[in-house]
């Protein structure tokens, strides 16, 4: 349904709004023979169209109701893709249209030791690139701060604006997995030595969130390598390339996550071993001790019996030779023991 507010409208509430209060919506219409590239209001975003110049319009989602008014004025695309970008949690995915292609990248975030995923919805047309996610994504963040750089130096086709969002959410998962390789780093240097029982908890929540980052990047790939091979209207040739070189970063990155698994599940197998073999040594030592009293048991319980009849207890050497018994058989298994290693 068409929003009764007018476009005119809503950019003076913009205006209006405290600094503090994050935009609704950001209008950059690209002028790529002229390398103009200026900000302009969401109700000259149309007539930047109508002109031949090709406009990205970044919406925050997280002004539900303002938004829908502003898409649903802008009308760019079918109803059910802005609910789906609302409402829906994050899985990267392409749909292809008529008129536009419809992209779900996902994004990551590490908030301390918390693996939190960001969505961001794009629509692809041949006149404009929209954008529209919930929170500030950190490589959406990235992408605002570096396009125009790129823009002035190499954008000869819209089709830069896909490969600056898709170069910085490969970089995303980039670093996200070196941080998750420090922490696998971290937790192989607690595992030698005295290791605190937290550590055990740490290891087991590093590898789902390596679990986790995997299931992220690898639909991202599936998704990079049709956009890289698959002719559309909506991406040129000439960024295909680029896009097909960032699908080996993506493996690259899926394949070190699986060895990153590796290392965690063998290094907590290699201080288990440990601790087994240390146990091993240990019960080892105890059962030498235990092979030598046996024998000295067996005569303490003997002599311990109360039986009139025992002649070596009127004996005058009785004492002396239950000592020299106990002596003998002693150092006699210490010797066989020796022998056999196991002492």
């Amino acid at each position: 349904m068409a929003s009764n507010i007018p476009s005119e409208a809503q950019d003076l509430a913009a205006h209006m709004r405290p600094a503090n209060v994050q935009a609704l919506a950001t209008v950059i219409a690209f002028d790529f023979a002229g390398k103009q590239a200026p900000t302009i209001s969401c109700a000259q975003a149309r007539q930047a169209m109508n002109e031949g110049k090709f406009v990205w319009i970044d919406v925050n989602l997280s002004r539900q109701d303002e938004a829908q008014a502003l898409l649903a004025d802008l009308s760019l695309c079918a109803s059910e893709i802005v609910q789906d970008a609302m409402g829906r949690e994050s899985a990267t995915q392409l749909g292809r249209y008529d008129d536009y292609i419809h992209l779900v990248l996902s994004g990551c975030k590490l908030a301390g030791r918390s693996f939190e995923l960001e969505r961001v919805d794009v629509v692809i047309g041949e006149k404009f690139l929209l954008t529209m996610s919930r929170d500030q994504a950190v490589f959406m963040q990235a992408v605002r701060r570096d396009y125009h750089n790129d823009f002035m130096r190499f954008a000869n086709s819209p089709s830069f604006l896909l490969f600056e969002l898709w170069d910085h959410l490969v970089d995303n998962y980039l670093n996200v997995h070196n941080a998750f390789e420090e922490r696998v780093a971290q937790v192989q240097r607690q595992l030698v030595g005295e290791v605190d029982e937290g550590i055990f908890q740490q290891a087991s929540e590093l590898s789902s969130d390596l679990l986790n980052l995997r299931k992220v990047v690898l639909p991202a790939r599936g998704v990079l390598t049709d956009l890289s091979t698959r002719k559309s209207a909506f991406v040129s040739e000439a960024t295909q390339p680029f896009l097909a070189n960032m699908v080996g970063t993506v493996e690259r990155v899926l394949q070190d996550v699986l060895v990153d698994r590796d290392i965690l599940s063998d290094s907590l197998n290699n201080y288990m071993s440990m601790v087994a073999h240390r146990t091993n040594k240990v019960m080892g030592k105890l059962t030498v001790v235990s092979v030598i009293f046996l024998p000295l048991t067996f005569l303490c319980g003997v002599y311990g019996m109360n039986f009139e009849v025992m002649p070596e207890l009127k004996s005058e050497w009785g004492y002396y030779g239950f000592w020299a018994v106990a002596v003998i058989l002693a150092v006699s298994l210490m010797i066989f023991m020796r022998r056999i290693k196991l002492l």
